[in-house]
């Protein structure tokens, strides 16, 4: 409804000013962003319904990795708007692999399995609870994007556009993730490999 949709939008507006303040806060000593041209850490995850994915299994492919939360406000306008589901569409025809991550600590896999009826993704939502991988990765905020090159190498790490409040036009938007993924295809060098990560912090079970 409107007031919903104007409801979730004041939440971004909020969120938004302490985004930056969230990563640093999770950031941590140990906690960075894998940096581009690093190769991709390896990992094995199950879907909602038990299947397990190998990003050893999807050598040779363009491989991207959304770090997901189904309850994060930027996430629910991105999915809203159909952004991933829009760009799998377009390039996951040209051998690119999208896969969703959930780090979050009290991640339901039946809801995931919920989320992914209802926007029809054609992507699984992977279960990392444990923190494991998006530690290793160093993944801060839902969104935070990663594109694996064919070489295995990380291409490009961030944010998937300018907009963190959601408030600009589609058309005035700089679509980080889209023009790195063209240009990975396209087997030119991505021009911005690196952005800030914008959204919710990643919500790490503690460390033992």
């Amino acid at each position: 409804s409107d007031v919903k949709h104007r409801w979730e939008l004041g939440v971004i507006f909020l969120l938004a000013a302490a985004v930056l303040s969230q990563a640093k806060t999770n950031r941590g000593p140990n906690l960075e962003p894998i940096a581009p041209g690093v190769r991709a850490p390896g990992f094995a995850l199950s879907d909602p319904d038990g299947k397990v994915v190998r990003l050893s299994e999807l050598a040779g492919k363009v491989v991207v990795l959304e770090w997901i939360n189904r309850n994060c406000p930027f996430v629910k306008r991105h999915y809203r708007e159909g952004t991933m589901k829009r760009l799998e569409e377009r390039f996951g025809q040209e051998q690119v692999v999208w896969l969703a991550i959930d780090s979050t600590k009290h991640l339901d896999p039946n809801q995931n399995r919920a989320w992914i009826r209802e926007h029809s993704l054609p992507y699984p939502i992977l279960d990392d609870r444990k923190g494991t991988v998006g530690r290793r990765y160093g993944a801060l905020t839902t969104p935070h994007m990663f594109v694996i090159g064919k070489d295995g190498r990380i291409a490009y790490q961030g944010a998937v556009d300018d907009d963190p409040r959601g408030r600009k036009q589609s058309s005035d938007r700089t679509p980080y993730l889209e023009q790195a993924l063209s240009q990975v295809l396209a087997e030119q060098p991505v021009a911005i490999p690196e952005t800030a990560a914008y959204g919710c912090s990643v919500k790490y079970a503690p460390q033992s």
